[in-house]
């Protein structure tokens, strides 16, 4: 069977009018990005990209010097491209324009450069992701409230993890399709097209440390799923948790599970662990394209209106009957109230 190079998908997509040129080349553009990242993290110690870059970013949080060369990375590859009105990453306050030299193009990029960043010293899968929005027609200079868009408009989204094997997932709301770096030809190949996650599953990610800070309808639903065959859901399921999101997702796309980061009450007052624009709503749109489900636990993550640039929200994703019980224990608990 002849391989299909990333760069011939997109023109099959464009040729099918599912996506324009200005977006193929802002992918390829992305693609090439993360191949240069995937560099860098294969070098690990040698290449002295490992450690704490002594600097903290938006959220408060202590900087590998990865996230800083990651983040450099993406900026430059997209900065003089021509497809851009601006990008917005995980790791800075405010979105970046496109400097005035450059031609602006009709996209706005969101990208989180490097996620699961604390595994990066322990040698555990790493990876981008990232969201591709239109920038709103008569906007020249773009800012935080332009990016503010409902997961279910954006154009594309994707993640790449740096693992074993360099792979790129992609979604353009047609199916979701993922990609491997031949190392050797320096090209992304398709590896699989139209990705489908059963709905069923018996195997669930979460962070169980955090456990007695859940609230009750979580405590619920995981305590079944540890009751094993003795408990109402009558089969055993195993767990399993990289804490690394891009890792973690991506199990779940290859073999089925669910991933959670609930509500707790650890960071109830931040509204959520995880960042909607730069990891929900991108991880949800690719899973629903592979039939799966994606909530905050009460409602779908898409459907949110985006009230901050960093926002956080909680995360439920995966094999759509899992997804679908949880929330509704969580709905049902807030209707009793």
């Amino acid at each position: 069977m002849k391989s299909i190079s990333l760069i011939q998908f997109l023109i099959e997509e464009r040729r099918a009018g599912r996506i324009n040129a200005e977006l193929s080349l802002l992918i390829e553009v992305v693609a090439r990005a993360c191949k240069r990242i995937a560099v860098a993290t294969n070098k690990g110690a040698l290449g002295g990209v490992l450690g704490e870059a002594g600097t903290g970013n938006i959220q408060g949080e202590a900087q590998k010097k990865l996230d800083v060369i990651s983040n450099e990375i993406l900026l430059e590859a997209n900065a003089w491209g021509g497809q851009l009105a601006a990008c917005a990453s995980e790791e800075m306050e405010d979105p970046q324009p496109i400097p005035d030299m450059y031609p602006k193009g009709h996209h706005l990029l969101l990208f989180d450069p490097l996620d699961g960043s604390s595994n990066i010293d322990v040698n555990i899968s790493v990876g981008t992701i990232f969201s591709i929005l239109r920038c709103p027609d008569g906007v020249a200079e773009p800012k935080a409230e332009h990016f503010l868009q409902p997961g279910t408009t954006q154009l594309a989204a994707g993640y790449v993890v740096y693992g074993p094997a360099t792979v790129m997932v992609l979604t353009f709301g047609h199916g979701t399709h993922e990609f491997t770096l031949d190392r050797e030809v320096g090209s992304f190949i398709l590896s699989r097209r139209d990705i489908r996650i059963p709905e069923e599953t018996a195997e669930f990610a979460i962070n169980m440390s955090n456990q007695r800070h859940w609230e009750a309808p979580m405590q619920r639903y995981i305590g079944e799923l540890l009751a094993g065959k003795d408990g109402p859901r009558g089969k055993d399921f195993n767990m399993r948790w990289v804490a690394s999101m891009v890792a973690d997702v991506h199990r779940i796309i290859t073999r089925g599970g669910v991933f959670f980061y609930p509500l707790d009450a650890k960071i109830k007052s931040k509204g959520g662990k995880l960042r909607l624009m730069y990891e929900a709503n991108p991880m949800a749109f690719i899973i629903e394209q592979a039939g799966g489900a994606a909530t905050t636990g009460r409602e779908a993550i898409m459907g949110l209106q985006p009230t901050g640039l960093h926002q956080r929200v909680p995360v439920f994703l995966g094999s759509k009957k899992e997804v679908e019980v949880a929330t509704h224990y969580h709905v049902e608990a807030d209707a009793a109230v």
